[in-house]
């Protein structure tokens, strides 16, 4: 049924929820877990010469803290003994990050948390979430917290 399943994170409780559901699901099917943490690298409007330094205190941070996730996201995977690969990306707009990531590596099926930190602490799809399951090729499972 399903091969590849791609399971964006950025560490929240929410997509730790959703890891789990992935990787059980990818266990009982014999799949392999693709993470991905997509950083949005221009957040980040400073003026004059501390605005270079404050992007790469910000990539420095959001880097450290994408490892932190998808490093969590391995060692559920490893746990369970399903086969993982993941990667941090950088793209303005995350939810296009997502997709692309899931064309790119063949993924058949996307499992997300509803929404993240960017998301308001509510039981309505985030605006990423949303967008992913509105513009996904492939099915999207999502995990509502």
């Amino acid at each position: 049924m399903f091969k590849k399943i791609l399971v964006p994170t950025d560490g929240s409780g929410l997509a730790a929820q959703a890891t789990t559901v992935a990787v059980q699901l990818a266990k009982s099917l014999n799949a392999q877990v693709i993470g991905v943490n997509v950083i949005d690298p221009f957040p980040y409007i400073g003026i004059g010469d501390a605005s270079a330094i404050g992007l790469q205190a910000y990539l420095t941070e959001a880097k450290g803290a994408a490892g932190q996730a998808l490093d969590a996201l391995r060692k559920v995977c490893e746990a369970h003994g399903v086969a993982f690969a993941g990667d941090t990306i950088e793209r303005n707009v995350v939810y296009e990050g997502i997709i692309e990531t899931a064309d790119a590596e063949g993924c058949d099926l996307i499992v997300m948390g509803s929404h993240g930190h960017r998301g308001v602490k509510a039981l309505i799809l985030g605006s990423v979430a949303q967008k992913v399951l509105t513009h996904a090729k492939v099915p999207v499972l999502i995990v509502k917290g």
